[in-house]
């Protein structure tokens, strides 16, 4: 004969009942894992949306680039002595080392503030999550 499936839910209630541990009120489990599931939902959706603003503004900066480069092409001429060469050469070096700073901090601060964004949504969550465990003591007593 085949044993009838028990869940899971149904399995651990009867361990507990068992072992003689006080009753659990299953529903109010599955509601504070429920809301543990949504918290790293919208964490990852915040990481993800942080994740993309990063990859934008990295091809923003790109072409930036490219078009400083194409203009800079574009109105080259050859320069008259040595000495204008090596202005230029110096110039055109202190212009890029500037801008992959600038450029360095920004992406920075966009990575920072999206990963910021999705641990204050995980610690809020943790938060509430021991506010509900505390409560649920306070109220056996």
């Amino acid at each position: 004969m085949a044993k009838e499936q028990q869940s899971f839910i149904d399995m651990f209630a009867r361990l507990g009942q068992d072992l003689k541990l006080p009753s659990m009120d299953i529903e109010r489990v599955i509601e504070h894992h429920r809301k543990n599931l949504e918290a790293l939902e919208k964490s990852a959706r915040a990481a993800s949306s942080g994740a993309s603003a990063v990859i934008a503004r990295q091809r923003e900066m790109l072409q930036e680039t490219l078009d400083e480069i194409s203009g800079s092409v574009r109105n080259y001429r050859a320069p008259a002595s040595t000495q204008e060469l090596v202005e230029k050469q110096t110039e055109f070096a202190r212009k890029s080392f500037e801008t992959a700073v600038k450029n360095t901090s920004e992406v920075a601060d966009l990575m920072r503030k999206s990963g910021s964004e999705s641990l204050d949504i995980l610690r809020q969550r943790i938060r509430d999550g021991m506010t509900e465990i505390r409560e649920s003591y306070e109220k056996r007593k």
